[in-house]
């Protein structure tokens, strides 16, 4: 880690947006996506992806992460019927009790509870067009030709840990094989000087399926105290699956635990 760069910098990437494509035909699909120490390929934690559409559109999007041991510790859900890149989000870690999201009721609010804090933090955001979560997911579809073609994008992306959107880029670094499939790399990092010192997240995207095979970097994961956050490798080897709603029903009650996840 670069020296200039402290553990507050690390909140600036409070990201998940990582998770499945949706077919436009299918109601209702599953994936699993396996986060790994990038340095010793250890298994740290997995998570659970259900995404859910209707009449072709996206609609939301639950998430259940589990231990190496499969104890389910965390939960979020997404929903994006008021925007699809800035979607309304809960975030719940039982390990710690770190809470975050966005609320879409009448104006967006982010919100951010800290382990051992007795309420949670809010702010309005008011910036027009922003990026939240998994709606980076969206993003990257959305500029998908730009970006392809080496464009640099820019967006404001929401951090619920520094209840305020702050300025990244998005661009095309190379291409690699990752899972069977020809893929694009993409960069995501903060725009300005912070760019020069804050790490950066590498996503890579099928060429051809534009399915999101890796993640790797800073993940929205903190550590077991809550403290620091994980920096991961997530690999979603298989495509997305159909699933159904007993299984979401399922995923969405599980009683969640503390547990401890891999280093």
């Amino acid at each position: 880690m670069h020296p200039a760069f402290t553990p507050r910098l690390c909140a600036l990437f409070t990201v998940l947006f990582a998770g499945p494509s949706l077919a436009a035909d299918d109601a209702l699909r599953f994936e699993e996506g396996v986060a790994r120490n990038p340095s010793t390929a250890a298994e740290m934690y997995r998570e659970q992806h259900w995404v859910r559409s209707q009449a072709g559109r996206l609609v939301e999007r639950l998430v259940l992460y589990r231990c190496p041991d499969g104890t389910p510790f965390a939960r979020k859900r997404v929903d994006y019927r008021s925007s699809i890149i800035s979607p309304a989000f809960a975030f719940e870690d039982r390990r710690s009790g770190h809470r975050e999201g966005l609320r879409r009721a009448t104006t967006p609010t982010l919100f951010f509870q800290a382990p051992g804090a007795a309420a949670e933090r809010l702010a309005r955001i008011d910036k027009a067009g922003f990026v939240a979560d998994a709606g980076f997911d969206e993003f990257i579809r959305r500029h998908w030709s730009g970006l392809a073609t080496g464009r640099a994008m820019p967006l404001e992306f929401a951090l619920p840990s520094r209840l305020r959107s702050l300025p990244f880029s998005v661009r095309r670094q190379g291409s690699a094989m990752v899972a069977g499939e020809k893929a694009w790399v993409f960069r995501l990092k903060l725009d300005g000087l912070l760019g020069l010192v804050a790490p950066s997240i590498d996503v890579s995207y099928g060429q051809a399926s534009q399915r999101l095979l890796r993640f790797q970097g800073l993940s929205n994961l903190r550590d077991d105290a809550g403290k620091d956050q994980l920096v991961a490798r997530i690999d979603f080897a298989k495509p997305a699956a159909a699933s159904d709603e007993v299984r979401w029903q399922a995923a969405a009650a599980t009683p969640l635990s503390a547990c401890r996840t891999g280093r």
